[in-house]
């Protein structure tokens, strides 16, 4: 099944400036998010973010909060229970997921989409945890319950599937 970008979400989970530095190579996870968003943005993707518990842990970074059309406060490590499947772009059933951590709060998020009927694409370059093994464990097991393990790559060139895209050469700019 292939991603289709006039169908899908983007969702960036907690990618909190006060979180990012304990994640392992947190920068570039940021970074991957950041082209992530940018392509979506592009292709008329839409683009939501959560944070948890911003009161406390502090907002996304803030290039992420630039790019997001919404972001949602949490309490819950899902995502869901505090209200993102309500605010989904109706008629979307696939969701591209990133963001941190994997193995918590990103990992919980995607398994309620997949038990909520969604198809979940899982972006495995712009996803962090504090331990790289969390990490994997989560891919693996996010694999096995049914997500899709993509790259940042993979999602932009299934989004535009052909290379006479209008948005070609700006999102091949992007991803060298």
């Amino acid at each position: 099944m292939l991603m289709k970008a006039d169908q899908c979400t983007l969702v960036l989970i907690d990618l909190q400036e006060k979180l990012m530095p304990a994640i392992s190579q947190g920068e570039e996870v940021v970074d991957r998010c950041l082209t992530l968003a940018t392509i979506a943005g592009l292709l008329d993707v839409p683009i939501l973010a959560t944070e948890q518990l911003p009161d406390k842990l502090g907002h996304n970074v803030e290039a992420v909060r630039e790019l997001c059309h919404q972001v949602i406060p949490k309490h819950h490590f899902d995502a869901c229970p505090d209200g993102l499947i309500d605010r989904l772009p109706e008629g979307r059933q696939q969701v591209v997921i990133g963001g941190c951590e994997t193995h918590v709060c990103m990992m919980q998020t995607a398994l309620s989409l997949l038990d909520a009927g969604f198809k979940v694409w899982v972006v495995a370059d712009a996803t962090g945890s504090r331990n790289e093994f969390d990490r994997d464990v989560a891919l693996d097991r996010l694999h096995q319950s049914g997500a899709r393990i993509v790259t940042v790559e993979m999602a932009a060139f299934e989004w535009m599937r052909d290379c006479k895209h209008p948005r070609f050469r700006d999102i091949q700019n992007l991803i060298k």
